[in-house]
């Protein structure tokens, strides 16, 4: 499924590169060598990346469970 029309960014692309721990999708699509541009498909990107690191491990939240 395609995420990003404006760069051509798909859904196992972004999928691939949050598996590698990332979870902006702004710091994804530039891993991906096209930043964001419209920015109209940002929330989908973060809804992929979630279902990616599962619920509420965005922002670094799973990092304060494991420090805690």
């Amino acid at each position: 499924m395609s995420v990003c029309i404006c760069n051509g960014h798909r859904d196992p692309d972004i999928r691939r590169v949050a598996a590698t721990g990332l979870r902006c999708a702004r710091a994804i699509y530039s891993h991906l060598g096209k930043p964001a541009r419209c920015g109209r498909c940002l929330d989908l990107a973060a809804r992929v990346i979630e279902e990616v690191h599962g619920p509420g491990r965005e922002n670094g939240a799973d990092l304060e469970k494991s420090a805690a």
